[in-house]
């Protein structure tokens, strides 16, 4: 068990970037759960559920959002030298999420257009993953990610191990939760034969397409995809966003993306 010399508690922060704060959430709304995670760890900083304390060293460090700013880039190498071991939990913190998609545009064209004075806003050209910058431990995907990853992942530290992630994709889940499968029933586009399960098929499970929430899965074939979603009478640019979404920085779907755009150049359209 991950203790120190002294006996104490393992001290544990969430820090949070560029994010919706959704992930944040997974810890606060495990209710009663949070209380025996509190008896686990001592948690030294979480801005949102009351401990400020950005720098303090800690043992395990828990990083929500992507890196968007000059100040990010200064703030996550302090956090990785303050901190033992570090998970990068959520979509935007290990894929970009979805701010991440100013890195396929001219982000200065964009502020021009919405700001009145654009040099007032301090914003990097690109949103970038915590392992474009930093060591990351471990890294817990999704959009949000469940309770049950977070609590395994801390557990399983505690123990000095690393938690096992399931990699077997949604179209799995669909079938253990019976849903019926969109992609061949209805002909509709879904990311579910790519993507990671974790989130119970429940956005298959309420006969919409998956978003590839929690990621890449293992042994995927993102061109028999794009092939059937061609099948379905998408064009090449309606493909290229579907794997250009909440997870568009996770390189199999980044260069996904990319070879559909190249194999459509190629072809003159």
């Amino acid at each position: 068990m991950q203790t120190s010399t002294l006996g104490r508690k393992p001290r544990m922060a969430v820090h949070k970037f560029a994010s919706c704060d959704g992930c944040q959430l997974t810890f606060l709304n495990m209710g009663e759960t949070l209380l025996q995670l509190a008896d686990m760890v001592e948690l030294v900083h979480f801005a949102e559920a009351g401990p400020v304390a950005p720098d303090a060293e800690v043992d395990i460090a828990f990083i929500e959002g992507s890196v968007t700013t000059e100040h990010d880039l200064q703030r996550i190498k302090q956090i990785r030298s303050n901190s033992g071991f570090i998970v990068a939990f959520g979509a935007c913190a290990t894929a970009g999420g979805i701010q991440a998609l100013r890195n396929f545009a001219d982000a200065g064209e964009w502020l021009s257009a919405v700001y009145a004075k654009p040099e007032y806003i301090d914003s990097l050209a690109t949103s970038t993953p915590m392992s474009d910058h930093i060591k990351i431990d471990l890294e817990i995907w999704g959009c949000p990610p469940n309770k049950d990853q977070v609590l395994g992942a801390i557990r399983a530290w505690l123990y000095g191990t690393l938690p096992e992630q399931a990699q077997d994709k949604v179209c799995m889940e669909c079938k253990r939760q019976q849903a019926v499968c969109v992609l061949v029933a209805k002909g509709m586009p879904c990311m579910g034969p790519v993507t990671q399960t974790g989130c119970g098929a429940l956005c298959p499970s309420f006969g919409r397409g998956c978003y590839s929430c929690y990621g890449p899965a293992e042994a995927l074939n993102t061109a028999s995809l794009a092939g059937w979603f061609e099948g379905l009478g998408l064009l090449p640019e309606e493909i290229t966003r579907h794997f250009r979404h909440i997870s568009n920085s996770a390189p199999e779907f980044r260069d996904a993306a990319a070879n559909i755009i190249s194999t459509d150049a190629d072809h003159g359209h």
